[in-house]
């Protein structure tokens, strides 16, 4: 995520201060960032929408203890994040408790090889934003495992740390470290066909970075 800068601040000391229309312009400026960080976690407008509302609810009952060590961004994203994984764990969905199996550390071992290998020409989060392409990206988003998927979602999407990552999903960062590898993997060989930049292809066999 970007550094601390000073754009948000002003909004956020005058927000702490108990000017309304401060927060409403901080809700108006992030309302649509944090509803594609839901969606693509819960994958439902309603609960999308009702992340959203419970992320402004946290924002205004934990504003006091925001330290500005971060972006607001990032501190927001990340509170996203949590109550978007917390709603998945609620509702009772297999996924959510199988991306937290466990606490033994994830290996290496036994990672894909993609037949097809060559550099992508733009970042995912990139790809995301792009309409002729977020929807091929969704689709091949949802053919991984839930643990895969929320990963790659949170770090190369929407830009988390691996240690914001691991805290809200609750896992080690080594774990994230091992399934973001897995998931950019099966991704990889599903998209690179067509997103790749084909002067950049490896042939079967040799070894992927």
């Amino acid at each position: 995520m970007s550094a601390p800068t000073d754009e948000d601040r002003p909004l956020v000391h005058l927000a702490r201060q108990g000017d309304f229309s401060a927060f409403e312009s901080l809700v108006s400026k992030y309302e649509r960032r944090l509803y594609g960080l839901a969606m693509r976690i819960v994958r439902h407008r309603h609960d999308a929408e009702e992340v959203v509302q419970q992320t402004f609810v946290s924002v205004i009952e934990h504003l006091e203890g925001f330290r500005e060590e971060s972006s607001f961004l990032t501190w927001l994203m990340r509170i996203a994040a949590n109550h978007a994984l917390a709603l998945l764990r609620k509702r009772g969905k297999r996924a959510a408790v199988e991306f937290q199996e466990g606490r033994s550390e994830e290996g290496y071992g036994d990672l894909p090889h993609p037949q097809f290998v060559a550099k992508w020409q733009e970042t995912p989060a990139d790809l995301a934003e792009r309409r002729e392409t977020a929807a091929l990206l969704r689709e091949a988003l949802d053919e991984l495992d839930e643990k895969y998927r929320l990963v790659f979602v949170l770090r190369d999407v929407e830009g988390l740390s691996t240690a914001e990552t691991a805290e809200a999903m609750g896992i080690t960062e080594a774990n994230v470290k091992v399934r973001l590898l897995r998931a950019r993997l099966m991704l990889r060989e599903r998209l690179t066909r067509v997103l790749g930049d084909k002067a950049t292809q490896v042939t079967p066999g040799h070894d992927h970075e």
